[in-house]
């Protein structure tokens, strides 16, 4: 089963009310059928909501057999999702609405309840009398409005911290680039002819990518990369990181140009490779070798 195939179980969160709890180990179950136990309750009175952001630790196993571990398989991060409706009225992420930020708890699911909604192939050693039983750990939760607001907020800080390695790298090497509203900078080293891109247009281009230190992470001109071949893509569209988006619409068939691009138009925190760590300003060398309206057919 694969991590999606899981995480398929933990669609839910329902409205619930405690209701009996059961003789032994000290489980209740929610109105709707939910077994479960908090075993660290932390102080606070807020609980996740749909669609809130939540951060979790989470341990799926059916017995010994661990079916999935968020430490594991996210480097010992938490998973981080929106969370979403129920499937059904006894899945186990609607137990999340009764914690606050630090607690932890174990939820239990009989697997003949998890099979008639899980997406994908059920492990097939799982018995019908057997229980899928999920060990949480609620690390923190955010909506998604104060998510979106503290992302843009680190944004804006990293722009400047960006902007200020640029100017610093451009002093070195005794540059003199261009600069857009967004933060990209570009050098036209030839202009090219006709007119200038648009959103739209298929263009295609040979490039080389380099961070600041100068070490190559990757080009369609250079064999040891394997794949020296044209790499063309739709410009305007995100079929490319946002500064190529931008720098390639403002040049022309035949055009070269270098682009310098801070890491919130590349690939922001998250690393791609050894060259390419978090908050990587990234240096592409472009040549634009042909510029095309796409057809009806080939827009499909």
């Amino acid at each position: 089963m694969t991590k999606n195939q899981i995480l398929a179980l933990t669609v839910g969160a329902v409205s619930m009310g405690l209701a009996s709890c059961d003789n032994t180990g000290g489980f209740k179950k929610t109105s709707d059928g939910l077994l479960y136990k908090i075993i660290k309750d932390a102080p606070g009175d807020m609980h996740p909501q749909v669609n809130d952001i939540v951060e979790m630790h989470v341990n799926i196993r059916i017995g010994d057999s661990v079916l999935l571990n968020s430490r594991q398989l996210n480097n010992n991060e938490p998973f981080q999702f929106p969370l979403p409706e129920a499937t059904f009225k006894s899945d186990w992420v609607t137990g999340i609405k009764l914690l606050s930020a630090g607690d932890s708890a174990i939820f239990y699911v009989p697997v003949d309840t998890a099979k008639k909604y899980t997406q994908g192939e059920f492990p097939g050693f799982a018995k019908s009398t057997d229980t899928v039983v999920y060990e949480v750990s609620l690390v923190s939760f955010k909506s998604a409005e104060e998510m979106q607001k503290k992302a843009d907020e680190d944004a804006a800080k990293q722009k400047d911290v960006d902007d200020q390695k640029l100017q610093a790298y451009f002093t070195e090497k005794g540059l003199k680039p261009q600069k857009t509203e967004s933060g990209l900078y570009y050098i036209i080293d030839r202009e090219g002819t006709g007119e200038p891109i648009s959103q739209g247009k298929k263009v295609t281009v040979n490039y080389t990518g380099t961070n600041l230190k100068g070490e190559k992470f990757d080009s369609n001109v250079d064999p040891k990369f394997s794949h020296v071949s044209p790499f063309a893509f739709t410009a305007g569209v995100g079929e490319v990181i946002p500064g190529w988006d931008e720098g390639v619409m403002l040049l022309k068939k035949g055009s070269k140009a270098r682009f310098f691009v801070p890491s919130t138009l590349a690939y922001g925190k998250r690393a791609m490779g050894p060259e390419i760590g978090e908050n990587e300003i990234l240096v592409f060398e472009v040549e634009v070798t042909d510029v095309e309206t796409p057809t009806a057919g080939s827009m499909q």
